[in-house]
């Protein structure tokens, strides 16, 4: 299973973003976050989604994210699965006409930057696994790229 890791120039575009964000919060109304100055078009580098913080949230998992675009499922969004079930080629509808493996389950959703575990993400469906993961699909529900995902254990919040 690859996880992915931040490199220097996506490092680098993510404080951009957030640094273009305040200030544009800053001059503008000031209502708005430097998550809602993302554009949810994925940058040249692609779009980017880390799991920064686990909790736990009743009987399901409230996952922090970081991400360099805003999700919106109508647009690019982020599906979670739960990765002993699935590998990220399997999480999308295009698992079996472009990666050539069975389709998976994962639950697709906009919230940013938190988010409660449902679905096919549940805690009560994850049948052992306790590897959490995400990535950034399209509007057709199509993993973007299967070369960027990420991963974390979630055993002891369990």
């Amino acid at each position: 299973m690859k996880i992915f890791e931040a490199t220097g120039d996506w490092c680098r575009g993510a404080v951009r973003t957030a640094l273009l964000g305040m200030l544009a919060t800053g001059l503008g109304t000031g209502a708005a976050s430097a998550a809602d100055a993302l554009p949810n078009a994925c940058p040249v580098d692609g779009c980017e989604v880390r799991i920064v913080g686990i909790e736990r949230s009743g009987e399901e998992l409230e996952l922090s994210f970081n991400s360099n675009f805003s999700p919106d499922v109508s647009k690019n969004h982020f599906h979670v699965w739960w990765g002993e079930r699935y590998t990220v080629k399997q999480v999308g509808r295009n698992a079996e006409t472009v990666h050539g493996v069975t389709q998976g389950r994962w639950h697709r959703h906009d919230d940013y930057p938190q988010y409660i575990t449902k679905g096919a993400a549940s805690t009560s469906v994850r049948e052992g696994a306790s590897t959490i993961c995400v990535t950034a699909a399209d509007r057709n529900h199509n993993i973007i790229d299967v070369q960027v995902y990420h991963c974390v254990d979630a055993s002891s919040h369990l």
